[in-house]
């Protein structure tokens, strides 16, 4: 593993363009010098979607794109947050009482997950206040994880400003405790490849207890981002949550069929290990137990001998039970060119991003046996995908590419967070030569990621550029950020003028 704490660089300003441009757009907005800057890279998972907080192992990479913070620590309790992209307002807050708005994800709110988690983790009853200056090159709600990467930058910017420091392992699950401040329940691949990524090196990330293990990714093969231009902001909607709950629910019925103690088993991966199966076995057990029809609330609290009330109580999480946030944004838009004009100058005026958005009512089916058995398959495809790194048999790209096109299958078909967009453009890419390509981060939207070999990657890139963005105008004007090709980054990190 890299070195135990997140490393800091003192560098010449006129070496790094981007950090003095920064510099000066800091002293024209504050009047005053930055003391540091942090650097934290979004991610994209090459593989392991939906499982991380199942139990399981993820392989991704971070990657170039990032999130850059000048920092000036204040000896007054105030927070103020710029952001250089004019659509996000500046944010101004005590550092005393800082408060978490769940049903209003602004971008300032990510900073303040960071913040608030070193905060209560040193148990600062008074804390001093910050100047910040935010700039971000990660597509916002991407999956390529731009909220997770803004809060570790804000967690690690408020870490120096205080002169503390903690281990990398430490920060990525004390940054993955911090965003479920504002309602994300995710399971800490984001985080975790944020503060232990190396460059050169995709990771495999192992939970309880968190570890990174370097996967050498195969030469002669690159690997593609393409951006869907379709936005889910993951804490706006209850999709992501949903299915967070679904493998929660599926992880109870799994372990009362088999006489395990199901209210002391939360991960489906609990139950794999209590029952010692292999994951070829576990899916044995969901064909065994659960059935393909949706499951209703009293159908799983019956099975469970709990009441429907005492489900949603004690179970489902507060966002699950009311349904997607309905404040957001209206849903009387139509799909033509000028209706997805009209939304992106709604959510411009609001701060957010371009959602999409599917308002329903208070949700009653859960489907318990398509979650599980994409999990349990999902986590089995990670293993053997390390596996083939490791081995590097002459076909190694071939077999690779096929987990990733099994992977997109099951997210598209079995974990139904996919897209049409998302869909169609995994078809383009393997159309134009790429050996496997399935979506990203956690769907609805978002990017896909393709392995092309690397004799085929220019013709590659402008065949995609052809078929998806070019004959359409919003894809066209966020094309040159949505298309690129990426190898593997480097952590979360901080820098020091010298």
């Amino acid at each position: 593993m890299a070195a135990d704490v997140p490393p800091t660089l003192s560098i010449q300003l006129v070496e790094e363009p981007r950090l003095l441009k920064l510099k000066k757009l800091f002293v024209s907005k504050f009047e005053s010098t930055p003391k540091f800057f942090v650097r934290a890279p979004g991610r994209v998972n090459l593989i392991g979607e939906h499982i991380d907080y199942c139990g399981y192992a993820v392989l991704p990479m971070a990657i170039e794109q990032d999130i850059l913070i000048a920092a000036e620590p204040l000896s007054t309790p105030v927070i103020h947050l710029a952001n250089t992209n004019p659509l996000y307002s500046d944010f101004c807050t005590d550092a005393n009482s800082v408060e978490i708005d769940q049903t209003k994800p602004l971008w300032h709110n990510y900073f303040l997950c960071g913040f608030k988690g070193i905060q209560d983790h040193f148990g600062l009853g008074s804390p001093s206040g910050i100047n910040c200056l935010i700039e971000g090159t990660i597509p916002p709600s991407s999956g390529l994880s731009s909220s997770s990467a803004l809060v570790c930058c804000a967690a690690l910017v408020t870490l120096m400003a205080k002169g503390k420091t903690l281990p990398k392992v430490e920060m990525a699950e004390l940054c993955t405790k911090s965003e479920r401040y504002i309602g994300t329940e995710g399971g800490g691949m984001d985080q975790s490849i944020c503060f232990l990524a190396e460059k050169g090196t995709a990771k495999l990330i192992e939970f309880n207890p968190l570890r990174a293990t370097d996967v050498r990714l195969p030469g002669r093969a690159a690997f593609v981002i393409a951006n869907s231009c379709v936005e889910m902001n993951k804490a706006a909607t209850s999709h992501f949550n949903i299915r967070v709950m679904e493998c929660r629910l599926a992880t109870k019925l799994l372990a009362k069929s088999r006489g395990l103690d199901w209210k002391a088993t939360a991960k489906l991966q609990d139950v794999q290990v209590k029952l010692k199966l292999s994951l070829k076995e576990m899916l044995t057990v969901v064909e065994e137990v659960l059935h393909p029809e949706p499951y209703s609330i009293e159908e799983i609290g019956g099975y469970l001998g709990m009441s429907s009330e005492e489900l949603r109580t004690q179970v489902l999480s507060q966002n699950t039970q009311d349904g997607e946030d309905l404040t957001s944004l209206p849903t009387a838009f139509g799909s033509d060119q000028l209706s997805c004009d009209l939304l992106a100058l709604k959510c411009q005026r609001l701060h957010m991003p371009i959602l999409r958005t599917h308002v329903f009512s208070k949700l009653t089916t859960f489907k318990l046996y398509q979650r599980a058995k994409h999990v349990y398959s999902e986590a089995a495809r990670v293993l053997e995908f390390k596996k083939i790194c490791k081995e590097a048999p002459a076909n190694a790209a071939q077999l690779l590419g096929d987990l990733m096109n099994e992977s997109h299958a099951s997210c598209k078909d079995l974990y139904e967070c996919s897209c049409p967009e998302l869909d169609r453009l995994v078809d383009i890419c393997l159309q134009f030569g790429a050996l496997g390509s399935r979506l990203t981060g956690a769907g609805w939207g978002g990017c896909t990621v393709s392995m092309v070999p690397e004799g085929k990657l220019e013709g590659f890139l402008a065949h995609v550029k052809d078929a998806y963005y070019k004959n359409n105008n919003q894809r066209l004007m966020l094309e040159e950020n949505s298309l690129f090709a990426t190898s593997p980054g480097g952590g979360a990190m901080g820098f020091f003028e010298a």
